[in-house]
C-alpha cells in the first residue's frame, strides 16, 4: 500500500548549527518571532546563546517562557495570547519536548479556529501552522522532526496525542553545543525516551523498510553513546551522536507510529505529572517481553544494534538478551527500576489501563492488548 512520509523541509545539524538559523529565517519572509522556551533554559544561559544569534541578525522577537514540564491546554492558550499580543508571525522554539510541543500547539491555533482539544487525534486541522524554527536542546523527544505533539488536558487528567502534518517544523535544528549543560538525570531520561522511540518504532505494526533504516540507525547511535553522554556531559562527540540518534528515530517513528509503551507512559505523565522519558524507560522492557512473540526476528535486530552477540542462540534466548540489554542500559544511566519508585499507585492501574487503551498509540502495537494485559504490564513494571 502506498504511503506518505513527512520530514522537516530544512534540517541543520552538528556543532555550531545555531549560527546558521538567521539566513533561514530571512528566507522565510517573516517579521517577528515568538520565542517559546522555559525558565530553566533561560537560567542555564542556553536561550541567551540563541538570542545572541537573533540579535546579531536583527531578528525581532518577543518571549514566552512559561512552558510547563508537561504542557497543558491552558499553557498553550497563554502562549497563543502572547503571540497575538506581540503581533508575531512565526515561532522559534528552544528546548526539549515541552517547548517544542507547546510551540506546535501555539502555531496551530494561530491559523486554525477553536480549541486545541478539537484537534486531538489524526490530521484534523485544515491549515498549515505558522512557520516554526524548532531548536532542540535535549536528545529525546525529536519533536523538532515529527508531525506529533502531546499536550495535557488538565480537565481530563490525560495527555492528548495530536498527529498532524500541519504542525511540522519549517526548520529543525540540532546543535550539540546547546546540550552539554544538561544534567545527568535529564540526559538519561531523554536518551531512554529516544531509545524507546527507536525500539518501539522498529517493532510497531506501522514499521516499513524505510522507517526501519532510521530506527535501527538510531538504536546503534543511542546504545553506543548514551552512557558516555550521561557520564561526561561535555563530551561533544557523544552529545552529537545522541542528537543524531534521537533525530533520525524521530523521522522513523513520526512516519511509522509507536505502541503501548507510549500509550501507557502518556497516562502516567498526565495522571501524576511524571517525566515522560523515565516512564518510557521503565515500561519498555516489559512491553518488549509482551510483544516478543508478535514481532518475528525484530528483537534480534534490536539486540545486534545494541552490540549484543546473537550467534548460535535460540530465538527465545535472543529475545531475552535484547530485553536485558535495554534493562542494563537503563540501569547504567540511573533510571529508577520500577514505577513504585516514581510515585505510581497500584490502585490506579485499572483507570490507567482504560486510558491507555483509548490512546492513539495503542493502534500501532504489534500485538492487540486487553485491559488485563495492560494492567499486567503495569504490575510487572511496578
Amino acid at each position: 500500500m502506498a504511503r506518505t512520509y513527512y520530514f522537516p523541509p530544512v534540517v541543520i545539524m552538528e556543532p555550531g548549527a545555531i549560527e546558521l538559523i538567521a539566513p533561514e529565517i530571512k528566507r522565510m519572509n517573516v517579521k517577528k518571532a515568538l520565542v517559546v522556551t522555559d525558565q530553566v533554559l533561560i537560567d542555564a544561559g542556553i536561550v541567551q546563546e540563541v538570542l545572541n544569534v537573533l540579535d546579531n541578525a536583527e531578528v525581532a522577537y518577543a518571549m514566552f517562557s512559561d512552558v510547563k514540564p508537561n504542557p497543558t491546554v491552558t499553557n498553550v492558550n497563554a502562549g497563543l495570547q502572547a503571540l497575538q499580543d506581540n503581533e508575531c508571525d512565526f515561532v522559534i522554539s528552544i528546548g526539549g519536548g515541552s517547548p517544542q510541543d507547546t510551540a506546535k500547539g501555539i502555531a496551530i491555533l494561530a491559523t486554525n479556529p477553536g480549541d486545541l482539544r478539537d484537534y486531538e487525534g489524526v490530521g484534523k486541522t485544515a491549515n498549515k501552522s505558522l512557520p516554526i524554527v524548532a531548536i532542540n536542546t535535549t536528545s529525546g523527544t525529536a519533536s523538532e522532526a515529527t508531525i506529533n505533539y502531546v499536550i495535557t488536558d488538565e480537565d481530563r487528567k490525560l495527555k492528548m496525542v495530536i498527529v498532524d502534518p500541519n504542525c511540522l517544523a519549517t526548520v529543525a535544528v540540532n546543535d550539540p553545543n546547546l546540550m552539554v549543560k544538561m544534567p545527568k538525570s535529564l540526559t538519561a531520561a531523554t536518551g531512554m525516551d529516544a531509545l524507546t522511540h527507536a525500539v518501539e518504532g522498529y517493532t510497531t505494526a506501522g514499521a516499513s523498510r524505510f522507517t526501519d533504516l532510521f530506527n535501527l540507525e538510531a538504536i546503534k547511535a543511542i546504545a553506543g553513546s548514551l552512557r558516555e553522554a550521561v557520564a561526561n556531559g561535555e563530551n561533544v562527540a557523544a552529545r552529537d551522536d545522541m542528537a543524531y540518534g534521537q533525530f533520525v528515530t524521530g523521522m522513523g517513528f513520526s512516519n511509522g507510529g509507536l505502541g503501548i509503551v507510549h500509550s501507557m507512559a502518556h497516562q502516567l505523565g498526565g495522571f501524576y505529572d511524571l517525566p515522560h522519558g523515565v516512564c518510557n524507560a521503565i515500561l519498555l522492557p516489559h512491553v518488549a517481553a509482551f510483544n516478543a512473540d508478535a514481532v518475528g526476528d525484530r528483537l534480534k535486530a534490536v539486540a545486534e544494534a545494541m552490540g549484543v552477540d546473537t550467534a548460535h542462540k535460540s530465538k527465545e534466548a535472543i529475545n531475552e538478551l535484547a530485553i536485558e540489554a535495554i534493562k542494563q542500559l537503563s540501569k547504567d544511566v540511573g533510571i529508577p527500576s520500577g514505577l513504585a519508585e516514581i510515585g505510581v499507585k497500584e490502585e490506579d492501574f485499572s483507570e490507567l489501563a482504560d486510558l491507555a487503551l483509548a490512546d492513539i498509540c495503542t493502534g500501532g502495537n504489534p500485538k492487540c492488548p486487553t485491559k488485563d494485559d495492560v494492567i499486567a504490564i503495569y504490575k510487572a513494571a511496578f
